[in-house]
């Protein structure tokens, strides 16, 4: 496959002129590149520059409005609520990162609900802020059914990812981002355009038969929970607190309002911050370096998140190779 060579500035450029070229003030525009550049720029190229063509198709549609402006108010002193009246999480969550963090440290512990947005990004980008402003952070959202409950065959549950993170005194924070599901549908949809196989266990056929073929588990078939059971309680609990908790819409709830155009449905996001030195003690932040230096003192770990902040510092000095066929896709979807 062959590949255009970018810089990270440059990619940024392209990626808010297509935004703009399609229904997007500079705003949005902005808050939607700087949210895919930092997974392109992490080396995550499944909710990189691959995710803007679904942005574009959500815009066209006119299923998301392109020009929202957010909205917030405060529920209860530890809950920050912010409504993105129809427009991309970027943005919203933007504007509700600084009135989360003030919660937390004043009330010890606060919550974000994330309504009526769009939401089509990776949660690390959205928890490791508020790991670097010194707070234990976790998120999580649903999506479009995708996923059987653990002994069902019906698709029910989103791949439904969870984020945790937790501030570091001289290094990056810890901050893990994984999917309920085997494998994160962006990744499949990589692997199925690359021509990759899946490791087994990942999904089923549209007949209900296990599959290494990414296609045959994005037409028709469905993503396997990881772990069966456990995922599957996982991504429940996800359900709850990002459409019963916040009251936004289930998986199977966004499927049946989503006009199907290939972006993202209307859905919401939870986001709990918390004060570690409420609880912890003056020495909270020494205590948890000892049982950091302990977990990497065993021969064969790897921080999370050490990969990407690896790629982020190696591809903001190299640069981003992205595949042809998109980058000229993306460049015609520019020049409307």
């Amino acid at each position: 496959m062959s590949h255009i060579h970018l810089s990270i500035q440059d990619a940024h450029a392209l990626a808010a002129a297509c935004l703009k070229a399609n229904g997007c003030n500079d705003e949005n525009a902005e808050a939607i590149a700087t949210t895919i550049m930092a997974a392109e720029g992490d080396g995550s190229a499944g909710h990189g520059l691959f995710r803007l063509p679904g942005y574009v198709a959500s815009l066209r549609s006119g299923k998301v409005d392109g020009k929202a402006s957010p909205s917030i108010d405060r529920p209860a002193p530890a809950m920050v609520r912010v409504n993105a009246n129809g427009g991309y999480a970027p943005l919203a969550l933007e504007a509700g990162r600084q009135p989360l963090i003030e919660a937390a440290r004043e009330q010890g512990i606060a919550m974000m609900a994330l309504v009526r947005a769009h939401h089509f990004a990776a949660l690390w980008v959205e928890i490791e802020p508020l790991a670097r402003a010194g707070l234990c952070a976790m998120a999580c959202t649903s999506y479009m059914p995708a996923m059987p409950p653990a002994g069902g065959a019906e698709k029910l549950y989103g791949t439904n990812p969870v984020a945790f993170g937790w501030p570091r005194r001289d290094a990056p924070p810890m901050v893990w981002d994984q999917a309920s599901a085997a494998l994160a549908r962006g990744e499949i949809m990589v692997a199925a355009r690359d021509g990759h196989t899946m490791p087994p266990g990942v999904g089923l056929d549209s007949n209900g038969n296990a599959t290494t073929d990414p296609k045959a588990i994005l037409d028709g078939g469905m993503i396997l929970p990881f772990g069966g059971y456990k995922g599957s309680n996982l991504a429940m609990m996800v359900e709850l607190l990002a459409g019963g908790l916040i009251g936004e819409h289930f998986s199977f709830e966004a499927a049946e309002h989503d006009n199907k155009d290939g972006g993202p449905p209307r859905g919401g996001e939870f986001i709990l911050a918390i004060d570690p030195s409420r609880l912890g003690g003056d020495n909270w932040l020494e205590h948890s370096e000892a049982f950091f230096t302990r977990f990497l003192s065993i021969e064969g770990t790897r921080m999370p998140a050490a990969r990407r902040y690896a790629n982020r510092e190696k591809l903001a000095a190299e640069g981003v190779d992205v595949p042809e066929e998109l980058h000229g896709k993306i460049v015609q979807l520019t020049e409307v």
